[in-house]
């Protein structure tokens, strides 16, 4: 005899909801890409095992998988991202997105790959993304970025692609990423360039600004000197005239005083 058993669709999980939810609306589409991002979608996205959102993949009944790049997306990067708990790659790549790299992303422990290259987004890269121990592949390139570059990035021992070329940067590059030892992966010149105030290997030295301390000194000291010793000069030179003068009056005195004979 044979018992078929019917299993209950998966109920929809209320983090990944309010994740797309606010996600959804801190973008601008003004073309329409996403134009089946509705709300009665969210409260579902991964039924039977798949998305009805565009750019969104599901494993075992979650959000696993955000690929929202090319769409001319604009807004900023809401900071319940976090609530995508089960999110392993997030790639909003070349779009016009503005505004922080929310700190929030630090919740997503099993996200992998981070993409958020060639859009508008400033201010730090966040210290605490480390917390991503499985980060694999980290894209901000092209960006307004500024700031340094946290060092705790240098803990990140899968991490086998960086790039945060062409932005704001500035300071020393972390030992920790520029001079990686061992089976770490390297990452060369093209990882940081484009930024005009970063340095340390594998981009050259801090150059030099301007002139030293002891060199500003030396200057103020030269002019100093040289503005007494021509201060004294004017005042021997007009001393000498007045002495010079003075005996010449005294001279044409005397001669008057004199009787004829």
């Amino acid at each position: 005899m044979l018992i078929s058993i019917f299993l209950p669709p998966s109920s929809p999980d209320q983090k990944d909801e309010s994740c797309l939810t606010h996600l959804f609306q801190s973008f601008q589409d003004p073309i329409g890409n996403l134009h089946n991002w509705t709300r009665p979608a969210f409260s579902n996205p991964c039924s039977d095992f798949t998305s009805n959102l565009i750019g969104a993949t599901c494993n075992n009944g979650r959000i696993y998988k955000l690929s929202l790049q090319n769409l001319s997306l604009r807004g900023s990067i809401s900071p319940y991202i976090s609530n995508c708990t089960n999110l392993q790659s997030l790639d909003l790549s070349n779009n016009s997105l503005t505004g922080p790299i929310p700190g929030e992303l630090q919740s997503l422990v099993n996200l992998a790959v981070l993409n958020l290259s060639s859009n508008r987004l400033s201010g730090e890269i966040p210290p605490s993304l480390p917390m991503c121990i499985y980060l694999n592949v980290i894209d901000l390139h092209n960006n307004l970025l500024s700031g340094t570059i946290p060092p705790q990035l240098g803990s990140l021992v899968r991490l086998s692609a960086f790039d945060v070329s062409n932005n704001k940067l500035s300071g020393p590059i972390p030992a920790s990423l520029g001079n990686r030892s061992g089976n770490l992966a390297r990452f060369n010149v093209s990882s940081y360039s484009g930024n005009k105030d970063l340095y340390g290997y594998p981009l050259p030295p801090m150059k030099s600004k301007g002139l030293s301390v002891l060199s500003i000194v030396g200057i103020g000291l030269g002019s100093g000197l040289l503005s007494l010793a021509l201060s004294f000069t004017v005042v021997c030179v007009w001393l000498r005239a007045t002495e010079q003068k003075t005996a010449a009056e005294q001279e044409v005195k005397i001669s008057r005083s004199m009787p004829d004979y």
